[in-house]
């Protein structure tokens, strides 16, 4: 996954391009301030991205990657809103993001404390997700 050094500013403008590799630097960029507002609507939109599926992938990596609450309940949330396809690289980015690493845990405490949410469409995405996680972790 790329780094980059922009500040949040020409992220969130960047989540807004034509070109889905700006668009996945954007989401890449965002994930670490995920409990920012207006970097929580960019993020969600650009986990259902409607133009390229590498973008709902690479966000959804970066997201998981930074393990924080608020970036795990917008991944769980997005599952509520996704369809088929999107869900299906939801989960690839997941993975992607789970593979080899320690992180997976770490999912799976935050999904646990997601499962209490009010909203019923985070506690259903964040039970998707814990069992993605278990499975990393049973490997």
């Amino acid at each position: 996954m790329p780094e980059t050094t922009e500040g949040p500013a020409a992220a969130l403008a960047g989540a807004s391009a034509r070109s889905w590799a700006e668009r996945a630097r954007a989401g890449c960029a965002l994930a670490p301030v995920a409990d920012v507002p207006e970097a929580a609507e960019a993020l969600l939109r650009l986990l259902l991205d409607a133009e390229d599926t590498a973008v709902t992938r690479r966000v959804a990596e970066a997201l998981t990657l930074a393990g924080t609450a608020a970036a795990v309940r917008l991944v769980a949330l997005a599952l509520a809103g996704a369809d088929d396809s999107q869900a299906d690289w939801l989960r690839t980015g997941v993975e992607d993001a789970l593979a080899g690493t320690d992180g997976a845990v770490g999912v799976v405490a935050v999904c646990a404390r997601l499962a209490r949410e009010p909203e019923a469409a985070v506690r259903r995405g964040a039970a998707h997700l814990s069992a993605w996680a278990d499975a990393a972790v049973r490997r």
